[in-house]
């Protein structure tokens, strides 16, 4: 999502500094790069070794210490940034670069910059609520800079209030969306995600190997550049992404009806999940015993959701999946026909790079007028930028 992007980090002397290690973390899964600078004080905190093991960067505490490169550091560095990120950002470092003091690198570098300076603020309540705090920020707000605010509730300190530096997955959504094209802005996208489940008796049931993966990435893309985003999800192990309505499913049916409760009103309609094609005809209200001869069920089909959904289509882009073993593209531009896909995303889950639990896939998509790209192996937020662009297009 990030990939080029880079973003210089600025990690100032507070006990937040442990929060800081995470942002790096969440920056880098996006496939940003990322330069850190810290301050001596924050190196009391956490040491710059975790830095650069997470970054893959050298990281720079003292102005003076002997350069890796022969460019000027402070001067590269600032010319490098697309965003200048200061987490957390203490009392010191907003009072410096308010009034002009450049005494250290990270105070130097962020003079030097033309990049969007951000700060996540991080201190005692008393110290973030004084007046000469308050007022700083005030004048770096109107020069430009921004500010992620704080949450309030028990701080390092003891104390309770606001102060405490806003969470990582926060401050990563923060800078994304500073770095990523707004092209879906005003737009509503429902994403489906994940496998669906159904019953067989009280404790048992029937599912497949989905595991959401691609259906929650796809939603952050979306979210990422501007849509109002809906997750209609089965079940998964996935965090819920931020900012994302996420509604919750089980069967097949369920998922149906959340996504005709929303489909008339969306612009994009991206069915990433697995439904189960089939459900036990009859469900036991009690446990089936164990016995000596075999266990058979009855199945009965489910309703297709991209087929029933597709009547009612008038405006919108739908974008289907086709996960299959055999006969890939034949079986694929079926299903377009089939279910007025607009385009499909054909993948071949035999492919252990491919598969439902993999954290790649290997993709072709395939377009309502039979044109067919295939692409390498990508990571699923890779994956999400080549789909997302695709729909952007078709909106337009």
């Amino acid at each position: 999502m990030l990939k080029g992007k880079n973003i210089v980090l600025g990690v100032t002397g507070g006990i937040a500094a442990y929060k800081a290690v995470d942002v790096v973390s969440r920056l880098r899964k996006r496939h940003a790069n990322v330069d850190v600078i810290m301050t001596k004080s924050a190196s009391e905190f956490v040491t710059p070794l975790t830095f650069r093991s997470l970054s893959q960067n050298y990281v720079t505490v003292d102005m003076f210490e002997e350069p890796k490169t022969w460019d000027i550091e402070h001067i590269s560095l600032a010319q490098k940034a697309d965003v200048f990120l200061v987490a957390p950002a203490t009392a010191n470092i907003i009072g410096k670069v308010a009034n002009g003091i450049a005494d250290d690198m990270l105070s130097t570098t962020i003079m030097a910059t033309r990049a969007k300076v951000v700060f996540a603020p991080a201190m005692n309540t008393n110290m973030y609520t004084n007046p000469i705090v308050q007022e700083n920020i005030k004048k770096l707000k109107s020069l430009g800079h921004q500010f992620i605010k704080p949450g309030s509730g028990r701080l390092a300190c003891g104390d309770y209030g606001e102060g405490k530096m806003a969470e990582p997955v926060d401050i990563v959504e923060y800078v994304t969306g500073l770095l990523i094209n707004k092209d879906l802005e005003g737009k509503k996208v429902v994403v489906t995600a994940g496998p669906t489940i159904e019953p067989i008796d009280p404790v048992r049931y029937i599912t497949n190997y989905s595991s959401g993966k691609m259906g929650y990435s796809l939603a952050v893309e979306a979210k990422a550049r501007g849509a109002n985003v809906v997750l209609i999800s089965g079940p998964t192990n996935l965090e819920p992404p931020t900012g994302i309505e996420v509604i919750r499913v089980k069967t097949t049916e369920e998922m149906l009806k959340e996504v005709s409760n929303h489909f008339d009103s969306c612009d994009g309609l991206i069915k990433a999940a697995a439904p189960l094609d089939y459900r036990p005809e009859k469900v036991s209200d009690t446990k089936i015993k164990k016995n000596d001869g075999n266990l058979e069920l009855s199945f009965i089909r489910n309703p297709d959701i991209s087929q029933e959904i597709s009547k009612r289509k008038e405006k919108q882009i739908m974008v289907g999946f086709a996960a299959e073993t055999d006969n890939l593209v034949e079986n694929a531009k079926k299903k377009i026909e089939k279910k007025k896909f607009d385009f499909i995303v054909l993948n071949d889950v035999s492919n252990r790079d491919a598969g439902f639990m993999s954290d790649t896939n290997i993709i072709t998509i395939i377009d309502s007028n039979e044109n067919l790209v295939e692409y390498p192996k990508m990571s699923k937020a890779e994956v999400s930028k080549v789909i997302i662009d695709k729909l952007v297009d078709m909106l337009k």
